[in-house]
């Protein structure tokens, strides 16, 4: 049998195994064991299904270790062992197809978001993606299938991982929706050139909705890429059937479209999910005599757009502009409402317009609270007042979609500033059962909104006009784990952040160590403020608010206070809110001064000692 690079240089048309995890369902092997590990444990059947296979014309079968990588085998507690699982499957795939088919080592995606918009990184994939080839090649692949990712970075960094290690081909394959675009919305004219300029030596598209879709994504292939094409659908879309979920293509249907794509420029041709030897014959019978369009690629492979030059930061907004232009700023944080009525929160904002606050801040449910939606505050109060709000938006209550779409629209309606962070987790407030989606955190999500300012989404398309957000960060100076604090901060401020506001402070030496190690990332700091307005207020943010140290001097001052009365702890609280004022003045570029309690004549009184 010739090897994977003789197909591949051949011209002719060739054809993939099918589903192995589908087959391995079907001979009783339940849904919470490691697939993957079957090679060590159940040889023979994996083997035996390989075989059938092979008896029913496959060409190239792909090994059993789709989720064969640390991340994933880590799962099972399995991670240490993920060079030998991979050799075991390499071997067994090897002993099965004998002399009659070429052998390719799956490698599917991690199971974890990378960056930008997540917290892997790209070198950690690339090392997990290298460490599963290298147990491929010990056990003697031809070559390696890199299929059903959705995240082209991450497909990127699995073909520079094998690379480190070998120059046997590769084909890499994406995995679409409906709308024939990755969850990170690429479509295939934005990631074939991508992976062929990545050095991919077949691109294609596997798993995703069914033949159909895969067709067109061929058709879209076919016009932009120079190397040959492969396509494995799924056995259609599953149904549901007496509780479990059937593939409903029958194999003279998924023959008939493998035909289609090899006619529309498929070379390689084969089955993901639902997949049988039942369809990959009716599938051999069918390309047999068909001929692959010659593709119509021409001229040089191009990359994905790069976006445009954001706006400049002092035309988006006054808050930007003085961010730009180096002035003090403060701001008053003002939470919404817990029910529908607006009008007392306007009522606030209108006593800090009338202060000359510069703008509102519009926290996003802190501590998991239910309140009225921030980006929706925001745009009413600039609406109704006429002041400008710096919107928090939390990645707890949405995955990637519903951020980009609540993007989209806060721009199209006006709404220009940002402060991105991760959220509190629901356990914190009432519903502590309820769902955190936590899709992406604070660092993901400033690099999805500095993609926006370029005239980009997420998959690297044009969104037409760019967005014109002032993106800001949360930071903690009083961190308990400061390292760590600066390593997010600094991603952060690479990923696009512009402006920073920390978490109130009550320390201003501790605050002076934070800037002195962050002083290299020259983005603007703004300080909170918190008036405290008891000594019970001030021992429950010493003690049950995550994220805020108040000192041992600032409790003791509290305490004496409140031993004279209501009145004097509340003084006291305002006397320290202004000594923290007047002392991160000349330190950061602005204030943010919470409202405790809703409490606007409290941050009134901090604010008339501003100056």
């Amino acid at each position: 049998m010739p090897t994977l690079r003789e197909l591949i240089a051949d011209g002719k048309v060739h054809v993939f195994d099918g589903a192995m995890g589908t087959m391995l369902y079907g001979r009783g092997i339940f849904l919470n064991v490691c697939f993957d590990e079957l090679a060590l444990r159940q040889p023979d059947l994996v083997r035996d299904i390989h075989r059938e296979y092979v008896k029913a014309g496959a060409e190239i079968l792909e090994t059993n270790t789709f989720g064969a990588n640390p991340f994933k085998l880590a799962q099972y507690g399995l991670a240490d062992d993920t060079e030998k699982i991979n050799a075991a499957s390499a071997r067994v795939a090897r002993e099965a197809a004998h002399t009659q088919a070429a052998v390719a080592g799956a490698i599917g995606p991690l199971g974890v978001r990378l960056e930008p918009f997540g917290a892997t990184s790209i070198a950690e994939a690339r090392a997990a993606f290298a460490r599963q080839a290298a147990g491929l090649l010990e056990g003697g692949v031809d070559g390696f299938i890199l299929e059903t990712f959705s995240d082209l970075r991450e497909i990127i960094a699995a073909i520079e991982g094998v690379r480190q290690l070998s120059d046997l081909p590769i084909i890499a394959q994406m995995t679409v929706g409906e709308d024939g675009m990755t969850a990170y919305g690429s479509s295939a004219t934005i990631f074939g050139p991508e992976l062929e300029a990545a050095g991919a030596d077949v691109i294609g598209v596997n798993c995703s909705v069914g033949p159909q879709t895969i067709l067109e994504l061929v058709e879209q292939l076919n016009a932009v890429v120079r190397v040959p094409i492969s396509a494995q659908p799924n056995a259609g879309l599953p149904r549901e059937v007496a509780d479990r979920k059937i593939y409903m293509a029958s194999p003279e249907y998924m023959a008939t479209y493998a035909r289609r794509m090899v006619e529309a420029g498929a070379r390689f041709v084969g089955g993901c999910c639902g997949t049988t030897p039942e369809h990959i014959k009716a599938m051999k019978a069918f390309v047999r005599a068909a001929q692959p369009r010659h593709s119509t690629a021409v001229g040089t492979v191009t990359a994905s757009h790069e976006g445009v030059d954001p706006v400049p930061l002092r035309e988006r907004s006054r808050y930007g502009g003085k961010l730009a232009r180096g002035e003090f700023i403060t701001t008053v944080e003002i939470v919404p409402p817990r029910g529908t009525d607006p009008a007392p929160m306007f009522d606030q904002c209108r006593a800090l317009k009338a202060a000359g606050v510069d703008a509102v801040n519009v926290p996003d449910g802190p501590r998991a609270q239910s309140r009225m939606g921030a980006l929706l505050s925001g745009l009413m109060i600039e609406r109704e007042v006429g002041i400008e709000t710096v919107v928090h938006y939390a990645c707890r209550d949405r995955n990637l979609l519903g951020m980009l779409s609540d993007l989209l629209g806060a721009a199209a309606a006006g709404l220009r500033n940002l402060l991105v962070v991760t959220g509190d987790p629901p356990k914190m407030g009432p519903y502590p059962d309820a769902t955190a989606v936590f899709d992406i955190d604070a660092i993901g999500l400033t690099n999805l909104v500095a993609q926006l300012n370029r005239g980009l989404d997420p998959g690297k398309n044009p969104i037409g006009k760019p967005t014109r957000f002032v993106i800001g960060v949360g930071v903690n100076p009083a961190a308990p784990d400061p390292e760590r604090e600066l390593r997010r901060f600094a991603w952060k401020v690479e990923a696009g952040a512009e402006f920073a506001i920390t978490q109130p402070v009550f320390d201003v030496e501790q605050l002076d160590r934070f800037l002195k190690a962050t002083e290299g990332f020259k983005i603007p700091v703004i300080a909170g403020i918190w008036p405290l307005v008891s000594l019970r207020n001030a021992e429950f943010l010493a003690n049950e608010v995550p994220g805020i140290t108040v000192p041992e001097e600032i409790l003791r001052r509290m305490r004496t206070a409140s031993d004279r009365g209501k009145e004097a702890a509340l003084a006291e609280g305002v006397a320290i809110g202004r000594e923290m004022l007047k002392a991160v003045r000349g330190r950061v570029q602005g204030a943010q001064v919470s409202a405790p309690l809703g409490r606007v004549p409290v941050v009134l009184d901090v604010l008339a000692g501003r100056d």
